[in-house]
């Protein structure tokens, strides 16, 4: 996992950082080499910088993922029929991010004098952008929700996984990404566990209410928002390393808070239009927890879903779409299991298949990244014992 990690450090854009400071040393030592102790710290910070931005990221996925679609099936089954306000809650918690943004704004501004500004793209570029991801974000949305109501959450969670097979195939035409042997296994085993989901009875013994004949229309929504989340994360991959040339934090801030914000009002929008918040009051007096259960579990859920969108956001921008699928299907195997203990699910024979083979998928598209990244670590390592030895060479 170490010799993984120092390969991730070049898409962080650390491996420029290093290599400016090492010639900062050289350069104010005379051009002799500088001592051999002083190097190592501030490459061992930035690494435990990068992996500690990493493992937060990724905890905002796995448990914002996890809490907010165990919270929407819930919805559902204590009497909640609003698809819309479902769509609504998915993209409304970016008020939470306006703090950040503002301690970010706040330092840029403070350290503006001493370091030149990076330029921006027009401003009429970026509102076009963030306005396309919202809409492409509203629209995966209310197809979750579709899917999440026609589907217990095991079933909806095994779907889902086949997101990474879509991933792969957008981040090899959009970010370059190569398509190894491993890569194409794991999509063709993703792709054979979400069929043979698809080809089995569906709801039956779940704890859920599931509307009846209504597991072929889940079906196929779940897997069209699996695809187009899929292109999601890859467009935003390409903004910033195209458009935005920035993967730092108050730069993944900013892309999450407006498009988010764009996916709000359009669902909001979607909300009026339907003429669906003309029954939100009955609604909130039907539901069988009560009025406040209502609050808590439409509110818990929007937070949920923020931390999990800020999450995969910096995941993106720190690593790789391709990456943080991987990241977002790792809870495919948690989530039935979630879905027995809370929800009364059965995970019979076939699902129980379609999610090991789900999760053998998931291990070779891991182990041939494992395997990507141990090459170019090694290439890097001998790459810069090259530079020591010409550095030594030209001092003597």
């Amino acid at each position: 996992m170490g010799e993984a990690g120092e390969i991730q450090l070049q898409i962080a854009g650390i491996r420029g950082q290093e290599g400016g400071d090492d010639h900062g040393q050289r350069a104010g030592n005379g051009g002799a080499c500088p001592p051999t102790t002083a190097a190592p710290r501030p490459a061992l910070s930035k690494r435990l910088a990068w992996w500690a931005l990493v493992l937060v990221n990724v905890v905002f996925v796995l448990a914002g993922q996890s809490v907010a679609t165990l919270l929407g099936r819930i919805y559902y089954d204590q009497g909640g029929k609003s698809l819309w306000m479902q769509t609504v809650v998915q993209s409304c918690g970016t008020p939470l991010a306006i703090p950040l943004l503002l301690y970010f704004r706040t330092r840029k501004s403070s350290s503006s004098s001493s370091v030149a500004p990076a330029a921006r793209p027009p401003l009429a570029k970026l509102a076009a952008i963030y306005a396309g991801l919202g809409v492409l974000l509203a629209g995966d949305n209310l197809m979750y929700s579709y899917g999440l109501l026609y589907l217990p959450m095991s079933t909806y969670s095994i779907i889902g996984a086949s997101q990474v097979s879509f991933n792969a195939v957008f981040s090899y035409f959009l970010n370059k990404e190569k398509f190894q042997a491993l890569i194409l296994n794991s999509v063709v085993l993703l792709t054979f566990s979400a069929a043979l989901v698809g080809v089995s009875h569906g709801s039956d013994g779940s704890g859920s209410d599931i509307p009846k004949g209504k597991f072929p229309a889940g079906f196929a929504l779940t897997l069209s928002a699996s695809a187009l989340f899929s292109l999601i994360l890859s467009l935003m991959q390409l903004t910033f390393e195209e458009v935005l040339k920035s993967d730092t934090l108050p730069t993944v801030l900013e892309m999450q808070f407006w498009s988010n914000t764009a996916a709000a009002c359009v669902s909001v929008a979607g909300l009026f239009a339907s003429g669906e918040w003309r029954g939100i009051a009955g609604e909130m007096a039907a539901y069988r927890k009560g009025e406040v259960a209502y609050a808590m579990t439409l509110a818990w859920t929007a937070v949920s879903w923020q931390l999990c969108t800020m999450g995969l956001m910096g995941l993106v921008a720190a690593v790789s779409s391709l990456f943080t699928n991987v990241i977002s299907t790792v809870g495919t195997p948690l989530s039935p299991v979630i879905a027995v203990i809370f929800l009364g699910d059965r995970v019979d024979g076939e699902k129980l298949l379609a999610m090991l083979i789900g999760v053998w998928g998931l291990l070779s598209y891991v182990y041939q990244h494992y395997l990507d990244d141990r090459a170019k670590a090694k290439k890097m390592g001998e790459r810069s014992d090259e530079q020591l030895q010409a550095g030594k060479i030209s001092a003597e």
